[in-house]
């Protein structure tokens, strides 16, 4: 799809403040109400929206710490990759997963209360996902940036 100035500055208005009203959305897009409302609409169906979410603070929700965690599999098999997936997507603290290239074939983030949070997710949960043959991770020190807008241009 196509975004012209009007879309964009639509987008970025939504991506900083998702709960902006249609009057404020349209007077900083420089569009009349209407037609700022059938753009936002054109974006939803399109997909380019893809939800409206609330954005939690992690430290005030109780869960400082990220933990990013590699993950190698015995076998690349469409099965294993497919099993892994499907297991993985239950762990509440994983926030994000990733298939990669390279040395592993994963990587995870996770959101942990301190390192014992981390060790009971280790053993309860990462060590046992199906095909997993390797665990490697890495506990951040702090975050220096942390992007939800995607720069559109």
């Amino acid at each position: 799809m196509k975004l012209d100035r009007f879309d964009r500055a639509i987008l970025d208005a939504l991506q900083q403040d998702g709960r902006i009203s249609n009057v404020q959305l349209a007077a900083r897009a420089n569009l009349s109400e209407s037609a700022c409302l059938r753009r936002v609409r054109v974006l939803e169906d399109s997909g380019l929206i893809e939800r409206y979410a609330c954005l939690v603070n992690q430290q005030a929700a109780g869960l400082p710490g990220n933990v990013f965690v590699q993950i190698g599999l015995q076998r690349e098999e469409e099965r294993e990759l497919a099993a892994f997936e499907a297991a993985v997507r239950n762990i509440p603290e994983v926030m994000e997963c990733y298939l990669m290239t390279g040395e592993f074939d994963y990587l995870l983030r996770l959101v942990v209360s301190d390192m014992a949070d981390f060790e009971r997710i280790h053993k309860e949960s990462l060590t046992r996902l199906p095909g997993v043959a390797r665990v490697n991770s890495s506990v951040a020190i702090r975050t220096v940036q942390r992007k939800t807008e995607l720069p559109l241009r």
